[in-house]
This record gives C-alpha cells, structure tokens and sequence, in this order.
C-alpha cells in the first residue's frame, strides 16, 4: 500500500467512524488527514521524478562510458580489475592518481608514451615526465 492510498484508507476510516468536523477533535483529524494527502502526492510526484532522473543519469553514464572507451581504448569501469577487458600479458597496465580529484587511472605503454593525457575525471592535463627516474637509475 503507498501513501496516498494509506491516506485515502485513513479518510476512509474516519468516514466510517462518523468522525464529525463539527467537533474541535474532528477539525483537527479532518485538517491532518488533508494534510497528509497533500505530503503523499508530493512525495509520490518527487519519487516519479526522481525515477526520470536516475533514468536519465543511467543513459548518460553509458554514453559516456563509450565516449571514454572509443577516446582511452578501455572501459574506465573494469579496468585494472582482476577480469580486466586490456589485461593483455603483452600490455602492461599503470595505475596513476590524478594529482586535483584523487581519481585512479590505468594506462598502457602507448598512453605513457605520448607523455601527458587529460584526466577524464576532472579534465586536469597530465603530464608523465621520466627523465627523473631514468638519471636516478644510474
């Protein structure tokens, strides 16, 4: 049973009850019960909305999801998992944190190669410098 036919039931119930509005008690319980009513169907009218939205969302984060597989050569949400779909043996896979929102990312050989990439969490330029790491190495 929702809320708006709980209400109806309550109204019902103080019909059948011979609940008066001409007594201070039946003003009272009269003006709650209308009250109530008009919380259900807002509430209800909010909760279709937000099905709408959640619908909505729904589509966009699978649209994007093949924006960021057509534009990183992966799937953002089963990369670097144990079933990965790029776990290649001949690719190896990095995972680097964005630096501004904390996102992790995976990246390959070929992406570390071009030297930088835009975060696709925060649209922050990254850039992998390893001239460091190779003059510590020796």
């Amino acid at each position: 049973m929702n809320l708006t036919e709980k209400v109806s039931y309550l109204k019902g119930l103080m019909d059948g009850l011979e609940v008066s509005e001409n007594t201070k008690e039946g003003k009272i319980l009269s003006v709650i019960a209308d009250i109530l009513q008009d919380m259900a169907v807002t509430a209800e009218d909010m909760q279709d909305q937000m099905d709408e939205v959640v619908e909505v969302v729904d589509i966009i984060d699978e649209d994007l999801g093949e924006v960021e597989k057509d534009l990183y050569g992966f799937d953002d949400d089963e990369c670097c998992d144990d079933d990965c779909c790029c776990d290649d043996e001949d690719d190896d896979l990095y995972e680097v944190v964005c630096p501004s929102c904390g996102d992790t990312i995976c990246l390959n050989d070929g992406m570390l190669e071009e030297g930088s990439m835009t975060c696709p969490g925060c649209g922050e330029l990254l850039e992998f410098d390893f001239d460091d790491d190779e003059n510590e190495d020796e």
